[in-house]
């Protein structure tokens, strides 16, 4: 899990709560940073933008950390960089 990928998601739900970012960490839960499931929604949206990729909606519904939201995106960027690699 890369210091990048990190601040790069903690930043999008920074921007997209209007908090300071300082105030989520990796170890951040949705309940500690008062997200509702509508919040959640406007996140992932931020996120699908942000590293271009689909986040389905079933797996969307078990995240509810940062941690989770982070290793989720790093699946998606690496399964979007294997069929490169297989060139």
């Amino acid at each position: 899990m890369s210091e990048d990928l990190i601040a790069r998601v903690t930043g999008v739900i920074a921007k997209t709560q209007h908090v300071p970012p300082e105030s989520v960490t990796i170890d951040s839960t949705f309940e500690d940073l008062k997200i509702d499931s509508l919040d959640g929604i406007n996140i992932l949206f931020e996120l699908e933008g942000e590293f271009d990729v689909d986040i389905p909606d079933d797996e969307a519904k078990r995240i509810r950390s940062v941690r989770e939201m982070v290793v989720g995106i790093e699946t998606l960027l690496a399964a979007k960089q294997a069929p490169k690699q297989a060139q």
